[in-house]
């Protein structure tokens, strides 16, 4: 098996509206702050610390490009940086319904991310040495996410 049967951790990071920077020569060009939310877990759990955001672009073939960077604060003060990258991607009525902020079935788009941690903790140095990927759902002003550690 190569990833965990279940997630190590759920993230939903709270969304500001989406800043349409429009079409550049390498596609829609769109950043999403990130303004706070939680995460939780058997081994850690706490709070999105505001201040991040999701860079995006929206290529010709209409695939979402995730780009997202932020920081995870843990409930004894421990610090995170999250670098997650993805692909989000559907029929085209469902990512309209998306863009709308209609909650769709996760099963109807694909939403996937790979995930890397950083944090000078040592008590969570092991966040530092592993690889994880993440199933999203979209949610009109959040992103929930179910993070799976790579065996």
């Amino acid at each position: 098996m190569l990833l965990a049967d279940t997630p190590f951790l759920r993230i939903e990071a709270k969304l500001e509206p989406v800043l349409d920077l429009g079409r550049t020569p390498y596609g829609e060009r769109r950043i999403i702050p990130i303004v706070g939310g939680s995460f939780e877990g058997p081994r850690l759990r706490g709070r999105i610390i505001p201040g991040g955001a999701d860079w995006q672009i929206i290529r010709a073939d209409g695939v979402a490009e995730l780009c997202a960077r932020y920081a995870l604060e843990t409930h004894e003060g421990a610090r995170i940086l999250v670098r997650s990258d993805g692909l989000r991607h559907g029929p085209a009525e469902v990512v309209a319904r998306l863009a709308r902020g209609e909650s769709v079935d996760p099963s109807r788009y694909y939403f996937r991310t790979t995930i890397r941690f950083e944090t000078s903790s040592e008590e969570l140095a092991w966040l530092n040495r592993i690889l994880t990927v993440a199933r999203g759902r979209r949610e009109a002003r959040a992103v929930n996410l179910e993070v799976f550690e790579v065996c």
